[in-house]
């Protein structure tokens, strides 16, 4: 069946939507972590269906836990709604590229694609820093998707560390 450019960009903008809404909820999630003053990071993890698993925004500070950024806590939170330590078929959107232990994380739970908005360039794990899905020891490398989201995840970033200086 030969699709025509009308039909073809019909089914790019369902697709580019779809990925502007989830992001949009880990938008959300950001801006709810920044409420509770820790670091507007937010994430969201759905299966192959299109269905929520999980949404949590960075905790450090709510829950005395450095581990407990918002890629971890949708994690956990995905794993025990399957009750699996896999995520496979299973995709996050995060506001900003994970920094290595996320990266990490990411990829023992086996998730299968990532998308996020701004880059970190100073604690990233993915594109920057140790760059963690080209060593040779990654067990599993996302299909990785970057600057969804850009514009608004970059400026929760941004206003929320221009207010802390």
């Amino acid at each position: 069946m030969v699709m025509r450019c009308c039909q073809i960009q019909k089914v790019l903008k369902v697709i580019i939507m779809t990925f502007k809404n989830y992001m949009n909820l880990a938008i959300e999630e950001a801006k709810k972590a920044q409420v509770r003053g820790e670091v507007p990071i937010g994430a969201v993890i759905i299966d192959q269906y299109g269905k929520i698993l999980s949404r949590e925004g960075n905790r450090t500070i709510e829950l005395n836990d450095p581990t407990a950024h918002a890629e971890i806590l949708a994690i956990r939170k995905a794993c025990h709604i399957m009750q699996n330590q896999r995520l496979i078929n299973c995709s996050m959107y995060v506001t900003l590229e994970p920094c290595p232990m996320c990266a990490a994380a990411i990829s023992n739970a086996r998730i299968s694609k990532l998308y996020f908005g701004a880059e970190d360039y100073k604690s990233g794990g993915v594109y920057n820093g140790p760059k963690l899905y080209l060593n040779k020891q990654c067990h599993h490398i996302p299909e990785v998707f970057d600057g969804i989201g850009l514009t608004e995840s970059e400026h929760i970033l941004k206003s929320f560390f221009k207010a802390r200086r």
